[in-house]
């Protein structure tokens, strides 16, 4: 059963990154730096910031943004070191048949920027849909970031998928944590 998910994922793998073209490439580099994201982040941010409406709360989310993707970020690191999956740009088996745009020494399984984009994003989406009827469009971002991934050729569909399910369990997670410091420490936020 095992064998057979692995070779399915290959497979979309495979499918997913031939969909790309040299006209891209430089597009998709661009996206997969999390740098280049930094005007996105601002705009959550102040959008956080704007409908929070204090300095305290404020520096409250944004502590629990940081601690929220260091253990979401370390936890990855440990399961990568456990499984040790070859990134498809490592894989003997495919790395001749796709298109490798970058490469990397480090293990695939789970992708880190599919985990840590989607637990970033789903903190911030429980906090803002409330307050902003197309919150869930925030949810484009880690979709085209981790997608980013596949295209280049660094990480398998399902590396992506168990980073999204990891990091939307996280970010829930430490939301519902969020809501009862704020509650218990600063009820008059």
């Amino acid at each position: 059963m095992l064998e057979k998910l692995i070779q399915v994922d290959k497979s979309l793998l495979v499918f997913l990154n031939g969909l790309g073209s040299e006209n891209f490439d430089g597009f998709w580099l661009f996206i997969t730096k999390q740098l280049h994201l930094t005007p996105f982040f601002v705009v959550m941010l102040y959008l956080v910031y704007k409908k929070l409406g204090s300095w305290k709360n404020f520096l409250l989310v944004i502590l629990s943004i940081a601690l929220l993707i260091t253990i979401t970020d370390q936890f990855t690191n440990l399961i990568k070191d456990t499984f040790q999956r070859l990134r498809p740009c490592n894989d003997p088996q495919i790395n001749g048949i796709i298109r490798i745009v970058k490469t990397s020494d480090t293990y695939s399984f789970f992708s880190g920027h599919a985990a840590n984009s989607m637990a970033s994003t789903m903190f911030v989406f429980m906090i803002l849909k409330k307050h902003y009827k197309y919150a869930f469009l925030l949810f484009l971002f880690p979709l085209i970031f981790a997608y980013s991934r596949i295209y280049l050729g660094l990480h398998f569909p399902g590396d992506i998928l168990t980073g999204y399910l990891v990091g939307a369990t996280f970010g829930f997670g430490f939301y519902k944590l969020y809501e009862i410091i704020l509650l218990k420490y600063f009820p008059k936020l």
